[in-house]
């Protein structure tokens, strides 16, 4: 394990452990298999497109969950100066080799390496997915500490209840046990997280899931950073 791998699973508790080595399992064959936006929907990339407008400022953004970089990507192409993080150092490794004018690097959304006041918009694209309760408030006061006042936070998430186990495929494909635990939550719920943090609700998606395509409601939500 490479250092930046040792000190992101310090940082992270063993929680999220197993979904840093699930990351890092898949990442070459999710950077060949979806380099741009092929599995959103245009209702999904709508969404998107009305949070680079709301950004004001430098239109400084943090994707936070970054992966591979392909939204990165399509944020810096609406005119966003974007910097990506990913828990998976092999993720930012192809980001960093698909992507190389984003910068980007290994660290956990729950421990954000920024002061405060830095960002103008924070991205969170199906990254506070695998994120306990406890986690995402942790998550979302980061958010909170490093996004300005008038900012903007956007976060997408499979909705429902409970949890899930989603690691079966992963084992299958790649012949080796990996282990991935999913958390669904309901728009309303996120909502109340993000207002304990200081985030106000201005905009929601939330839609059914494509017959054949997906088995879970999606929703995205964009809030205003009101209060700290």
């Amino acid at each position: 394990m490479s250092l930046a791998a040792t000190l992101i699973t310090m940082v992270s508790g063993d929680r999220l452990g197993p979904v840093q080595a699930a990351y890092d399992l898949i990442a070459e064959h999710y950077a060949a298999h979806f380099r741009s936006t092929e599995p959103e929907q245009a209702v999904d990339l709508a969404m998107i497109d009305h949070f680079a407008k709301l950004l004001s400022g430098s239109r400084v953004v943090l994707d936070a969950g970054c992966g591979a970089g392909r939204m990165a990507r399509y944020l810096a192409d609406r005119g966003c100066h974007v910097q990506g993080i990913d828990l998976s150092p092999e993720m930012i490794r192809m980001a960093q080799r698909d992507h190389p004018h984003i910068p980007s690097s290994v660290s956990s959304i729950t421990a954000l390496p920024f002061g405060y006041d830095t960002f103008d918009g924070l991205f969170y694209w199906y990254s506070i997915i695998h994120l306990t309760d406890t986690d995402l408030g942790a998550a979302l006061q980061e958010a909170s500490r490093v996004l300005r006042h008038g900012g903007h936070i956007l976060l997408a998430f499979q909705t429902g209840t409970g949890s899930r186990e989603v690691g079966e495929g992963y084992s299958r494909r790649y012949g080796r046990d990996v282990t991935m635990i999913r958390f669904h939550r309901m728009p309303d719920a996120v909502t109340q997280l993000l207002r304990s943090s200081g985030f106000a609700e201005v905009c929601r998606l939330d839609r059914a899931p494509v017959v054949g395509l997906e088995r879970d409601g999606q929703a995205v939500l964009i809030a205003l950073r009101s209060e700290r």
